[in-house]
């Protein structure tokens, strides 16, 4: 699973989990989208998103690019 699929999995919209992150909304459709390479997040996004999604830092990226 990448990131949309564990966002969704969870039952959490891009706004929610901007909201739970900090993390831009835009940023995450950017990450989801593949108009920003989610190899190249900072440690710091990595770390919130795998915090919130109860997940491995690198599990963020599975499956990427689909």
């Amino acid at each position: 699973m990448g990131l949309k699929e564990l966002r969704k999995a969870r039952g959490l919209t891009q706004t929610a989990l901007a909201k739970q992150t900090g993390i831009a909304q835009t940023i995450l459709s950017s990450y989801e989208t593949g108009r920003r390479d989610v190899h190249n997040m900072t440690l710091d996004n990595a770390l919130r998103l795998s915090r919130a999604l109860g997940c491995r830092p690198d599990e963020l990226t599975d499956g990427y690019p689909d």
